[in-house]
């Protein structure tokens, strides 16, 4: 059992104001992982001070861009030296199937690294030319955005941390990171690497924290940024929150992706893309395609081969490397995707297979059964709402036009792709579709491209330089 008594505030492992620690239990079998620290009010106020005071005064804003990359490489250093204890307790506190976590954690090193190329080349003072004929010059500079509220979800701790902690420590910010209280643990484990790789005092700290002391934070006067990952509804507050005190904000939100299967796609290529694309990370995972829309000449060949992929898909404990899918990471949230199953019947669509019932012997966990649904209108709720769990819908449709238009009937617009061997089709439909990531036959993205949705998908980017440039304001100086 791992234990987590202090929290990670400014740098120092510190006392919490709240004595009594938070047990952290397995989805799987609910048995006891570990025991953490838990962040109420005061500690928000601790660590806001602690990261108030080392941006006005202390050194970190005022390193070289280059002395502040060398410190981040330091840290990714350290932090895939231990990939794998990081991906043993994300499994054993998340219930991410083994095969996921450590996926990420070892493609998270390559993510920061994006940062650090990114970081090298930005001009983070450059000079323009005048071009109205006035003597002088004109200097651009980029400069942190100051203290930094990050607010990330339970289902991909480390990566929606290390997505915020990272640009917005090499664009010379101070953060304040809020966990979930599912992921305390291997959160509070980042302090260990970032005190090992010389972040000075005051810089990061790391709270796991209920709802509550996370609408604190952000509405902090301390706090000059928010980045947050996570629901469009919890987004919705943060947004009018920052707007009421006009504090600079970024919002990766919700999905509801949609694939799109042409005529002459691949359906064996299909099964096996969607298999990561809709289910990765228990399908917990905002990005998932989960609306599958196949012209109607393949329609009946496509659910088929779903049907296929659906059942074949190994659900259980999730420390196995047979396993594929694992539980739900909540009580509420295996209640809220069976919901939705029952909503979805009750709606009139096709239950191809799965279904509201736990599967047989996880009766401990909180397990859902892989859904697959056909027949689907694109107006039922299974196709408008976010699930966040392993349900997939299947909706026909005649011709592009009309796939375009069913994509877009969302107010999401995150992800999506398409399936066909036509290349050029497949641009133009990308093109028109209003996502801000999508695929062509499930090529994946790449971590120095830029990532975030339209519409209720959210506001701003991550990755690569556009994530950098979300943590610092612009300076011009006329000399």
């Amino acid at each position: 059992m791992i234990t987590y008594d202090k929290l990670y505030i400014g740098g120092r492992w510190t006392e919490p104001a709240k004595k009594d620690l938070l047990e952290v239990r397995s989805p799987h079998d609910r048995s006891l992982v570990g025991l953490a620290a838990e962040a109420t009010k005061p500690d928000v106020d601790l660590a806001v001070d602690a990261a108030r005071k080392a941006f006005d005064e202390g050194p970190w804003p005022r390193l070289s861009p280059a002395e502040r990359q060398n410190v981040i490489a330091r840290f990714n250093d350290l932090y895939a030296k231990r990939t794998e204890e990081i991906a043993d307790l994300t499994t054993a506190e998340n219930g991410s199937a083994r095969w996921f976590t450590g996926w990420t954690a070892a493609a998270l090193p390559q993510q920061t690294d994006a940062f650090l190329r990114a970081a090298a080349v930005l001009p983070w003072e450059e000079e323009l030319p005048r071009t109205d004929g006035t003597p002088g010059r004109v200097l651009v500079r980029r400069e942190p955005v100051g203290v930094v509220a990050a607010v990330i979800p339970w289902n991909a701790p480390h990566q929606s941390a290390l997505v915020k902690i990272v640009p917005a420590l090499l664009a010379g910010c101070t953060v304040v990171l809020k966990t979930s209280p599912e992921n305390a643990l291997v959160t509070l484990l980042l302090g260990e690497i970032l005190t090992a790789a010389g972040v000075p005092e005051g810089v990061v700290s790391i709270l796991p924290a209920d709802r509550a002391t996370s609408e604190y934070l952000i509405s902090h006067p301390g706090i000059d940024k928010i980045a947050f990952t996570g629901s469009t509804g919890a987004g919705r507050t943060i947004a009018a929150i920052a707007g009421r005190q006009l504090k600079r904000v970024s919002l990766e939100l919700g999905g509801k992706s949609a694939a799109v299967v042409l005529e002459d796609a691949d359906l064996d290529a299909m099964a096996e893309g969607l298999k990561f694309l809709s289910f990765a990370n228990n399908a917990e995972a905002c990005v998932a395609h989960t609306r599958i829309l196949v012209h109607r000449s393949r329609y009946d060949e496509a659910v088929a081969r779903l049907k296929d992929l659906v059942e074949s898909l190994t659900v259980g404990d999730p420390s196995d490397p047979a396993t594929f899918i694992g539980p739900m990471v909540r009580a509420d949230q295996q209640e809220r995707v069976r919901s939705y199953i029952e909503t979805g019947i009750r709606e009139g669509a096709r239950l191809v297979t799965g279904g509201p019932e736990v599967p047989a012997g996880l009766e401990d966990g909180y397990y859902v059964t892989p859904t697959l649904f056909a027949d689907v209108d694109n107006s039922m709720r299974i196709a408008q709402e976010e699930i966040f769990g392993p349900v997939l819908v299947v909706i026909p449709f005649d011709d592009d036009d009309h796939a375009v238009r069913i994509a877009n009937d969302s107010p999401y617009g995150l992800g999506g792709g398409v399936w066909t061997a036509d290349e050029g089709r497949a641009l133009e439909i990308a093109r028109r579709i209003r996502t801000g990531t999508f695929s062509v036959n499930g090529a994946p993205f790449s971590f120095d491209a830029p990532f975030g949705g339209f519409k209720s998908s959210g506001i701003g980017r991550e990755f690569g330089a556009t994530g950098l440039t979300q943590y610092v304001e612009y300076k011009t100086v006329a000399v």
